[in-house]
């Protein structure tokens, strides 16, 4: 501790004292010109709330939406990271028919305010994929049955895992786009000699990719991928409109059942601080060390 207060300057010290500053006059302006009363005190039983009947503590209405919104980042980035190494390659394709769809496909998306492209992907392509593959009457089943406890400990409540999945492949669809151009960069950073290096040696186009660029290229992609897989957390609010039911779907119905406004919302905003900051400080020490 006494080392940290050594490095900070003054100035570090006058930034401070305007942030608290303005927190303090916002907090006076809202209690007294909004006549806000403010409810901390309720807030953590809709994070955590005893149950009487079974005698046990159980996740309430926040603490479900952001388990929800953790599930979906993480299948939503394993899908996006697919999609975007495929895009990425086919952009960089000496196949010139390839190469044009996959930058149509990119630029569309880069360039298409995200909440239309989400219920542009919502209404012609999740809602058809999930009726296509009967996945509705699936996890209906699957949400009757007993004994499925390793189904809801990945999915959650299996009566809505088809909004989940669709809130997954619209938002891995997005996302992908942005996953693609930097695994895309990363590829044409690699030094031409190598590639034809790889190519005098008598290798393919798909070993050279794979025994050659895409290892070299992997480790230059790791620190904006990281910063990408922090903003697809941040993106995951965006799926709210489409009735997934993940942190920012939950706070609003909070907000509207409670009027607790500036509790519900502060509270969310400092449950996403605390997971994109400390992603962002794994992330990194893993950099360093790699």
């Amino acid at each position: 501790m006494e080392k940290l207060f050594k490095k900070l300057h003054w100035l570090d010290f006058l930034v401070l004292g305007c942030v608290i500053a303005f927190f303090t006059y916002v907090f006076v302006q809202m209690s007294g010109n909004l006549n806000y009363h403010w409810r901390w005190e309720k807030i953590p039983n809709y994070i955590f709330k005893y149950h009487t009947g079974r005698e046990e503590w159980f996740a309430n209405v926040l603490l479900q939406g952001l388990i929800i919104t953790i599930r979906v980042s993480i299948y939503a980035s394993i899908l996006a990271l697919i999609f975007g190494v495929i895009l990425g390659i086919a952009r960089c394709s000496n196949n010139l028919v390839v190469r044009m769809l996959a930058r149509t496909y990119l630029e569309i998306l880069r360039n298409i305010p995200p909440l239309v492209v989400i219920f542009i992907f919502y209404f012609f392509l999740a809602e058809q994929l999930i009726q296509a593959l009967s996945i509705e009457n699936w996890s209906y089943k699957v949400a009757k049955m007993e004994n499925n406890n390793i189904w809801e400990f990945f999915c959650g409540d299996m009566r809505r895992f088809p909004s989940l999945v669709s809130g997954v492949i619209v938002l891995a669809l997005f996302e992908s786009a942005f996953v693609g151009e930097i695994v895309r960069a990363g590829i044409q950073s690699i030094d031409r000699g190598q590639r034809e290096a790889a190519r005098s040696i008598g290798m393919s186009s798909f070993q050279e990719m794979r025994y050659i660029v895409l290892p070299q290229a992997m480790k230059k992609i790791m620190p904006p991928m990281a910063n990408q897989f922090i903003t697809l957390i941040k993106d995951s609010s965006i799926i709210s409109l489409i009735s997934v039911q993940e942190l920012t779907y939950k706070t609003a119905e909070l907000v509207s059942s409670t009027h607790m406004i500036f509790e519900a919302w502060l509270t969310t905003a400092a449950f996403y601080f605390v997971i994109c900051f400390g992603l962002s400080l794994f992330f990194t020490k893993l950099e360093r060390r790699t």
